[in-house]
């Protein structure tokens, strides 16, 4: 496949891969289309569209690097980054976005992929056994239970979601899994500044502190896109998350 586009998305965002993970992220593109066609993974199916919409979209987790202007929080989140044992998990990660792009990406890191849907683990048990990935997990469960579990409780250094919803709402999800010191990254659409003042309450319940909304627009397009770093500086209190449920149909506002 040519992907001479797709190199020149990447080295816009910083970010160059070897021939080997680019066959990798390659054969991932070939399973999600098979898969797709008898279960709903992505409505985004052709080859340069999944490159720049799910592949790119992902792998901006490193930008906040060459965009933060706090030196301060630049140089903990590049601390993070850096880890090398660091641990990341992908709450609601469905067709494995953005946990999987970075994995491949970043073969070092430590990933869980969390997500609710059974058959969605299942397509991402095929995908990490054919590209032979180590150190990764999907794990089929709710947020709400698995953050409860000491396994996963406050054990990571970075969370990231992707998945439509209020930020406040993905707080309660993706806090209680970070350990202190490690982030919360939000994947969010546009302008974010009220959403953002809306979960501030939220962010501050659950142990967190915004850090830094990083905008960006998604190379080759006019696409919009926001990256908001949370920080977790103390522990999660016992009643959170709360049950199953409650975190979208009540969002702590």
């Amino acid at each position: 496949m040519d992907n001479k586009v797709f190199k020149e998305q990447l080295a816009k965002i910083g970010v160059e891969l070897s021939d080997v993970q680019h066959r990798q992220l390659d054969r991932y593109f070939e399973i999600l289309v098979e898969w797709n066609e008898f279960m709903n993974l992505t409505g985004i199916t052709e080859y340069d569209e999944v490159n720049q919409k799910h592949f790119v979209d992902s792998l901006v987790l490193q930008l906040p690097l060459r965009l933060l202007q706090n030196k301060k929080v630049k140089a903990e989140y590049e601390n993070v980054l850096n880890k090398p044992d660091m641990k990341l998990i992908d709450v609601g990660t469905g067709a494995g976005f953005p946990g999987l792009p970075i994995k491949i990406a970043y073969p070092e890191i430590n990933v869980v992929l969390l997500d609710s849907l059974n058959k969605r683990v299942k397509f991402l048990n095929e995908v990490i056994g054919q590209l032979g990935l180590n150190e990764i997990a999907a794990v089929h469960g709710r947020a709400e239970e698995a953050a409860r579990n000491k396994t996963f409780r406050e054990q990571f250094d970075i969370s990231v979601s992707r998945a439509v919803a209020n930020l406040s709402s993905l707080v309660e999800y993706n806090l209680p899994f970070v350990r202190i010191g490690g982030y919360f990254v939000a994947y969010k659409s546009g302008n974010v500044d009220e959403e953002v003042e809306a979960a501030k309450k939220a962010v501050e319940l659950l142990g967190g502190h915004i850090d830094a909304v990083c905008r960006y627009v998604l190379p080759d397009s006019d696409i919009e896109r926001s990256l908001i770093l949370i920080k977790k500086i103390k522990n999660t209190g016992g009643k959170y998350p709360r049950k199953a449920g409650m975190p979208t149909k009540e969002p702590i506002m």
